[in-house]
């Protein structure tokens, strides 16, 4: 019987408890992704409510409901390009596991690059986070906590060890500043006058093992004292 009391219970508080609306979980979705592609494009401050309810089908009010303002929903559009930012950290970490320094710093740039290029869903991620270094809000402190804190620390560490230097060094902090530079500029692809300068076009893995390589014969270059 006490098994029976308690089943019966346990049915009673989940017939109590709020139910998920499946279409507002939706509409919330889809207003994050409709505004991460106009943030990231137009910036924030060119980008209305009304627009951003237009292109996800929602009501006007949507984004008042499930944001309280368009400062909340951008909020929720940076917290989700700090998650996939995140998982590249994630998943150039445990591409180097058991490698060479040099090989984990080559690992590095081909995950980092391959995500940079990426035309996939998630590309308006780092149009946005150019936008945010040339016009930086509030959420910059947060990227930089959560993110490229993080990400030159292990770099840093990677680097250090192939100069021989502290990962904290000057010329170390340098070199991983002036690779994350390096893959940032060369993911973008050129307009078509410029691309016709280089032969073949752009080749993305040519792209990545030049800049492993380019980094590596500089850093080692760098720890020697070569001027």
């Amino acid at each position: 019987m006490c098994f029976i009391r308690m089943f019966h219970m346990a049915v009673l508080v989940a017939q109590r408890l709020p139910k998920t609306n499946p279409a507002s979980a939706d509409t919330r979705q889809r207003l994050i992704d409709v505004a991460a592609a106009l943030f990231a494009d137009q910036g924030f401050e060119h980008v209305t409510v009304r627009e951003i309810c237009r292109d996800a089908n929602a009501n006007v009010a949507a984004v008042n409901y499930h944001f309280g303002d368009k400062a909340g929903l951008y909020r929720a559009v940076i917290a989700q390009a700090i998650a996939v930012m995140q998982e590249t950290n994630e998943l150039t970490q445990r591409a180097g596991e058991g490698l060479s320094h040099e090989d984990r710093l080559r690992e590095f740039v081909r995950i980092f690059m391959s995500r940079l290029t990426n035309d996939g869903p998630t590309s308006w991620v780092h149009r946005l986070m150019a936008r945010e270094m040339e016009h930086p809000t509030e959420a910059l402190d947060q990227v930089m906590t959560q993110v490229i804190g993080p990400r030159m620390a292990y770099l840093g560490a990677i680097a250090g060890a192939i100069m021989g230097l502290p990962p904290t060094e000057i010329r170390v902090m340098r070199c991983i500043g002036n690779l994350q530079m390096l893959c940032l500029v060369m993911a973008r692809k050129p307009p078509a006058s410029v691309e016709k300068q280089f032969a073949g076009g752009f080749d993305l893995e040519a792209t990545i093992h030049h800049i492993a390589e380019f980094s590596l014969g500089g850093m080692r270059a760098i720890a020697a004292g070569v001027p």
